[in-house]
């Protein structure tokens, strides 16, 4: 079959507010982060589909007749899918060895990966193609860079299949789909996020699908139409973190004490909707210091909040105490425990403050970098849209 070449990407995720929160009945605000994932999908005539992974050392290809052995009897293609198709799952876990239930980086990446392939090509021709990936998201950091990569291979190979159309034009340089077309995207990714993740909630790769912000709350995903685009500082601290320990503790400490965390969660639900007011006022009204200051607050807040909840982390801690040093504000985002936090930076930030805190942090043992919240969603791009070294990484493979 015929096969176009293409070239997508996808951001990350980072919370903004509302972390554990959310878990009990409260409004979580997720956003996208400008730390994408890049995938290029090209045909070949090799008899092979490959798939390369350079971030985390993964080359890959295998033969159309093994694959074509795979795909469960009378199977039928689908382009429409709510639930992962069972035994094509077991299949590819005897094929990978990995009946146990014990999933590397390399084989959740690589068996989402054909997963998806077989379901949206099988049982008719299976094509000759090679799929290589890049990412500027580091992975295990709760930035949502496994629902980056789900969104990516989501996309490309549903324009490979024909399900959606490729929505380039010779003199588009970046492209997005129509809304019928990203909830299909979003809903392959999401499969793709099941098999990596079990029983994911959907906000990453959402997040990924539209971009922007999203508002979480009790399971419903809203994607919030218009926010303005925020310049951050992302930091890792490297601190390892278990996400099912910190919930646990969160949910022991409300069992403990709910005359007191009770209204914890509900002030942190107020934060979200405050900070979703102020974003949606900064939309449509003159962006003024009182908004910037108000976003300040909350951050401020927030991560107090976090720390009663019993999840922060004296590396967060230091964050903290290094940016408001310079008179920025800081949370941590996402489980907490270590891991990662953000930093708001106004308009005016100086590039000597910026580029202080960074090299702070960065002495302090700390990963950072300067991006920014509540960009697009998945892309199609032409090569002249991509990053030059990035480009050049996706052609070498």
């Amino acid at each position: 079959m015929q096969v176009k070449d293409c070239i997508v990407s996808a951001p990350g995720k980072a919370i903004l507010h509302g972390e554990h929160a959310v878990v009990h009945g409260k409004v979580a605000l997720a956003v996208c982060l400008n730390l994408r994932t890049y995938l290029r999908l090209k045909a070949t005539t090799t008899g092979k589909v490959c798939i390369n992974l350079p971030n985390i050392d993964t080359f890959l290809c295998w033969d159309l007749s093994e694959l074509k052995r795979l795909i469960p009897y009378s199977y039928g293609k689908r382009e429409e899918v709510k639930l992962l198709d069972a035994e094509l799952v077991r299949r590819l876990r005897d094929f990978f060895g990995v009946t146990n239930g014990n999933l590397d980086t390399c084989n959740m990446a690589t068996l989402s990966f054909l997963y998806i392939y077989l379901s949206l090509f099988g049982p008719g021709e299976l094509p000759s193609l090679t799929v290589s990936v890049w990412s500027e998201l580091p992975t295990g950091a709760g930035l949502g860079s496994s629902a980056a990569y789900s969104v990516c291979l989501a996309a490309a190979l549903l324009c490979a299949s024909g399900a959606i159309p490729t929505p380039l034009k010779e003199w588009d340089h970046t492209a997005k789909w129509c809304q019928e077309d990203l909830e299909q995207i979003n809903s392959w990714a999401f499969q793709g996020e099941m098999i990596i993740h079990g029983n994911p909630s959907g906000v990453d790769n959402a997040v990924g699908t539209w971009g922007g912000m999203l508002r979480f709350l009790a399971g419903k995903i809203i994607p919030l139409s218009r926010v303005p685009l925020l310049r951050i500082l992302l930091t890792n601290t490297k601190v390892p973190r278990s996400t099912k320990v910190l919930v646990a503790r969160v949910k022991d400490k409300i069992n403990k004490f709910p005359s007191i965390m009770t209204p914890v969660l509900d002030s942190v639900d107020a934060v979200s909707c405050t900070c979703e007011k102020v974003l949606s006022e900064m939309t449509s009204k003159p962006i003024t210091g009182e908004h910037y200051n108000i976003l300040e607050e909350l951050i401020d807040i927030n991560q107090h909040h976090l720390n009663v909840m019993g999840v922060g982390h004296p590396a967060l801690d230091t964050l903290c105490q290094v940016t408001l040093a310079r008179g920025l504000h800081s949370k941590l985002t996402g489980a907490g425990g270590g891991g990662c936090g953000i930093t708001l930076l106004r308009p005016e930030t100086d590039s000597f403050v910026v580029q202080g805190t960074i090299q702070d942090l960065q002495d302090r043992g700390f990963d950072c970098w300067e991006t920014s919240i509540g960009g697009p969603g998945v892309q199609q791009h032409s090569p002249l849209s991509i990053k030059e070294d990035i480009l050049e990484i996706l052609n070498h493979y």
